[in-house]
């Protein structure tokens, strides 16, 4: 009997804790369902800006949220990035909504990819989409072979969710955009809406005293209505890291141009002052940050180079006394090299021209004058500490016969003479510093002066003419 009470009570325990655990599952599906995750793809495609966009895209199907809305302003960016977002686009199992906004923002080049990569896209008036050539460092369009593999990459993406697949082959090999309204009519996205609100409202198919017509195309086509991302339900944002934001925020031109010369002279000082570890510091700081930087954007073979004889020129007008003809053309080539750094054909890849002209004259001055001053101080003589002592001269307080005390720059030392006994007020030149002792000999006259060879001989020979 009680073997029965016991096993009745296990399974009771068992139904309860099942209960509760079913309860809790369709509490929490209802809880997630019931949300649309807000992710914003601004600025450079980095792999700061893939590490968020995956993260946000994992972390709504691990909650298994409604959908996830991606709201898109980019330039462009790294192929690698790009992709890297892509896969996480198309293996996501939450439905992602991207949308290009507000009016004035764009989704170029690798921002288009990614824009026909989501299973529901959309347009905010005034945007554009478009200008998907590939971009080497170089500056100019990629070979036949990695455009090539661009435009098959991006057709089937636009093919993947019924969209116009010769245009975005047009994108990447001939750089061509399209406006929102053209983007629409080419059927390039599915729609074009004002804000994000009006877009959830209208792929949620949502009501507003009349029953709201879903748009035939792509994703919707062959999905029932994402009814449960109306508007009225939470759209929460997930939001960049701290490191995150922090190097992706690093991600730009002027920021890149800036460190590179900041290195560039740093390491020059360190060059010329071997003894100052802190430039070498510097430098290598800068410089590894600028150029993790300038691997994220389209960067100018010719410019780069531009950047690295200029500073040539700077170290050349020090070394060879030009009297400020290098440095002038140093400053000529600086500039030019800041103008032709990043490829023209990305409006947003461009360092600001007086950030480039501020940069140059700062660093034709400071390499004119401050490197020339520390050229000048190592050839010159120390001036500070117990070196200084060496060759200045002192008196001798009492005899040295051979060691005693010597006044010397207002300090009294401990002295010993090299060249015999030296008699008390007798002036001493310092040969050497040796721990707290001076080493001393004593100072030549003149030919009127004997030199004093001792004390004793120089009285002996006074006697020795009184006697006589």
């Amino acid at each position: 009997m009680g073997k029965l009470r016991a096993s009745v009570l296990m399974v009771g325990l068992v139904a309860a804790w099942g209960v509760s655990l079913a309860w809790t599952s369709s509490a929490g599906a209802a809880t997630g369902g019931s949300t649309v995750l807000s992710l914003k793809l601004n600025g450079v495609v980095d792999p700061f800006m893939a590490s968020y966009v995956s993260r946000g895209i994992d972390t709504a199907n691990r909650d298994r949220d409604a959908a996830v809305l991606l709201t898109i302003d980019t330039p462009g960016g790294l192929d690698s990035s790009m992709r890297h977002i892509v896969q996480s686009i198309l293996g996501s199992k939450v439905p992602v909504i991207c949308w290009t906004g507000p009016s004035g923002a764009r989704a170029a080049s690798a921002g288009t990819f990614i824009m026909l990569a989501c299973p529901v896209n959309a347009m905010a008036p005034g945007t554009e989409i478009g200008a998907a050539h590939p971009v080497g460092v170089s500056g100019a369009i990629e070979n036949e072979k990695v455009t090539n593999d661009a435009a098959a990459f991006i057709q089937s993406l636009a093919v993947r969710w019924g969209r116009n697949g010769p245009w975005a082959v047009s994108a990447v090999r001939q750089a061509t955009s399209a406006s929102a309204g053209d983007a629409l009519k080419l059927h390039v996205v599915d729609l074009v809406e004002p804000s994000t609100s009006s877009l959830l409202f209208t792929v949620g198919v949502c009501h507003s005293g009349a029953q709201s017509t879903p748009p035939d195309t792509g994703y919707l086509r062959s999905h029932p209505p994402l009814s449960s991302i109306c508007p009225g339900n939470d759209v929460v944002p997930f939001h960049m890291s701290l490191s995150e934001s922090l190097f992706h925020g690093f991600a730009d031109p002027n920021v890149a141009f800036l460190l590179v010369n900041i290195g560039f002279i740093a390491l020059i000082i360190w060059v010329f002052h071997p003894g100052f570890h802190v430039s070498l510091g510097v430098g290598i700081v800068c410089m590894a940050i600028g150029l993790a930087i300038l691997e994220t954007l389209p960067v100018r073979l010719v410019g780069f180079v531009l950047l690295g004889v200029a500073a040539v020129l700077f170290v050349l007008d020090v070394k060879a006394k030009a009297h400020g003809v290098l440095t002038t053309g140093g400053i000529a080539v600086l500039i030019l090299g800041g103008l032709l750094l990043f490829n023209p054909s990305v409006p947003t890849a461009h360092v600001s021209v007086p950030l480039i002209v501020g940069v140059a004259v700062a660093a034709g001055a400071f390499t004119f004058f401050s490197l020339r001053a520390l050229m000048l101080a190592r050839g010159t003589p120390v001036r500070t500490g117990l070196e200084a002592l060496e060759a200045s001269t002192g008196v001798a307080i009492g005899a040295l016969t051979p060691t005693g005390t010597v006044r010397a720059r207002g300090e009294t030392w401990t002295a010993e003479s090299l060249a015999g006994p030296v008699a008390a007020g007798q002036t001493v030149r310092i040969v050497k510093v040796k721990g707290v002792k001076l080493l001393v000999e004593p100072l030549d006259q003149g030919p009127e002066t004997p030199k004093a060879d001792t004390a004793a001989s120089a009285a002996g020979r006074v006697r020795e003419g009184e006697s006589t």
